[in-house]
């Protein structure tokens, strides 16, 4: 029996007149992508287990704007910026989580310039917060002497410096943590942003997940950890090209703390 899961709308903290911890932002690959709904679920599961009182936006969540605005389209973001803003801040949101390093670094930087000042964290920094103040215990069985590489997401690495938070949860898991040749400041981006995941790939000798997953292939590693669900999806699919499917897992750092917990 799948385990049933508690999840409350901003509507229902309004209706009681109470206010959640965070809110958490789920984002469109979270809301829509079959995978990256799972990491969704995982979340859940860690704020379920460590009794966190949140609460998502459901079907007033909109798209922050990132994808136009990395394609070129300023209007279209301002739009759907704007839209966001106007029902986060009707609820007095404060502080919101996410999954998406996209939305992070739209929600972080970019609202605050049209009226949007929010507390936004990425989901590894929440869980570690948990772990450091014994809201959560990892038991650290699930991956003990596994080799785990984990892909660093431009958006919360190179362009907002979060690196630590994410090593510091996968040393939690009791597995063998090996580093790819470039990583942090230097790490390869996985190819999906800038829109690009929504674009045929330019010719080219190598399309760059492939390229970014040999580099994991290099560690020989049995999971491959990321921190976004637009990196787990093209390293997913250059683990294919790289005909390493069945030796190898691409999970997100909530998924794999919530097999841990």
């Amino acid at each position: 029996m799948s385990e049933k899961l508690r999840v409350k709308t901003m509507e229902e903290f309004m209706a009681a007149g109470t206010q959640p911890e965070i809110l958490f932002w789920v984002g469109s690959a979270g809301s829509y992508d079959d995978r990256a709904k799972k990491i969704s679920r995982a979340f859940v599961r860690i704020l379920n287990k460590a009794n966190v009182e949140f609460a998502v936006l459901g079907a007033e969540e909109s798209c922050t704007g990132d994808v136009a605005k990395r394609a070129g389209n300023e209007f279209l973001f301002q739009m759907q910026a704007m839209m966001n803003i106007e029902v986060l801040n009707g609820y007095e949101i404060k502080r919101i989580v996410t999954c998406d390093p996209h939305s992070f670094n739209t929600l972080k930087n970019e609202y605050p310039k049209l009226g949007g000042n929010y507390n936004v964290v990425h989901h590894t920094q929440f869980i570690k917060e948990l772990l450091d103040k014994g809201r959560l215990t990892l038991v650290g069985k699930e991956y003990k002497e596994k080799r785990i590489t984990f892909h660093d997401p431009c958006y919360l690495g190179r362009a907002n410096s979060v690196y630590e938070a994410p090593r510091e949860l996968l040393k939690g898991t009791n597995g063998d943590i090996v580093e790819m040749r470039r990583h942090k400041k230097t790490a390869l981006c996985c190819g999906a942003g800038g829109a690009q995941m929504f674009k045929e790939p330019e010719k080219g000798d190598m399309d760059i997940n492939v390229l970014r997953t040999k580099d994991a292939l290099e560690t020989n590693p049995d999971i491959i950890a990321t921190g976004c669900p637009y990196c787990n999806t093209m390293m997913t699919d250059g683990i294919k090209a790289h005909q390493r499917e069945d030796s190898i897992t691409v999970l997100d750092v909530a998924e794999l703390i919530a097999n841990s917990i």
